[in-house]
């Protein structure tokens, strides 16, 4: 699709980013919230459509680079993250951001994610995780848990879950959060800072597929129950959480689990976003554990990939003048 040209220097309005196309997801899908809460941080960011681009792969979520008022490319299944990586090293100055969901980035291009995290591209991937292939009518998918009856797993799944974000850390990563495709209040700013990174940035959005697997997160998203199972995350912040704010979490007496307990019997141990074992610790929480919401993880490596390839071009480019120059010279020749 052509990005519009700015013709007024105005800032721009979430609206601007909405394109003439129809948005087509269920009634109802947790979709509709998360292009809610992208075209708000877009709009925060003032960022210019003619520079950002979303590519997607094959499934519900890959519909996205329609309804946003940007460039878009919907490619193959699973290869959305191939197809990122070409964009972003042709023109490291492109905002790339990648859209996918559960079954797309982690069945068929499982690969290909973990490749764009382990080489640090300048992405930003958000993977839509409902636990379920929506497009294809239900089938089970990597993150469905261990049960999931479905029309391929009619007797229930038996297959254990893949972690989306400790397999993002076990692969390198330097930026993993997690957001909930409900809190327009938070989501917004975890892609805000998912786009601040530079490097490869995944963000997890847990979304509600109400039509395949409708409520499969609601033991820790219903507002009765979001205080006492979610924890949100802020660097230098205590990690508390409870409709009380009297809850904690510490590490167990071995230091390899955190751990619950009440704020009366201790002190809780406090966010750092540069520490990748408490990221890992963090991924790893399930219910009865709060939920971790928000930034995980953020260390950004003194230079991602594209940038490392242009500075290997510049050398390259240097040394063949170089040796242009040699060639020029006498029957001898001294190499540099």
């Amino acid at each position: 699709m052509n990005a519009p040209l700015r013709t007024e220097q105005k800032k721009r309005l979430p609206r601007d980013y909405a394109t003439d196309q129809e948005v087509r997801w269920c009634p109802g899908c947790g979709d509709y919230a998360i292009l809610k809460a992208m075209q708000k941080a877009l709009a925060d960011l003032d960022a210019d459509p003619a520079n950002t681009v979303f590519v997607s792969g094959i499934g519900c979520a890959a519909r996205f680079p329609y309804y946003v008022e940007t460039y878009g490319f919907h490619t193959i299944h699973g290869r959305a993250p191939a197809f990122a990586i070409g964009i972003k090293i042709a023109n490291p100055e492109l905002d790339v951001w990648v859209v996918g969901g559960d079954g797309d980035m982690l069945s068929i291009g499982g690969n290909h994610l973990i490749h764009a995290i382990r080489r640090n591209v300048d992405l930003n991937i958000l993977l839509f995780n409902n636990e379920i292939y929506g497009l294809t009518k239900g089938q089970y998918s990597p993150t469905s848990r261990v049960g999931t009856k479905s029309p391929s797993t009619p007797r229930g799944s038996i297959d254990s879950p893949l972690h989306a974000l400790s397999l993002a850390l076990g692969a390198g990563a330097r930026f993993v959060a997690r957001g909930i495709d409900t809190q327009q209040k938070v989501l917004p700013d975890i892609l805000k800072a998912a786009h601040g990174h530079k490097g490869a940035a995944l963000v997890e959005i847990i979304q509600n597929c109400i039509v395949y697997n409708d409520n499969a997160f609601a033991g820790f998203t219903d507002r009765a129950n979001e205080a006492d199972a979610q924890i949100h995350l802020a660097h230098g912040e205590p990690l508390v959480f409870g409709s009380e704010r009297d809850r904690g979490l510490r590490l167990n007496g071995r230091g390899t689990a955190l751990e619950a307990f009440s704020l009366a019997d201790g002190d809780p141990v406090i966010h750092d976003v540069r520490d990748r074992h408490l990221a890992i610790l963090l991924a790893a929480m399930e219910p009865p554990l709060p939920v971790a919401v928000g930034v995980l993880f953020d260390d950004p490596a003194a230079v991602s990939y594209e940038r490392a390839v242009e500075m290997s071009d510049a050398s390259e480019r240097d040394e063949n003048a170089r040796l242009g120059d040699v060639l020029k010279r006498t029957a001898t020749w001294v190499m540099p």
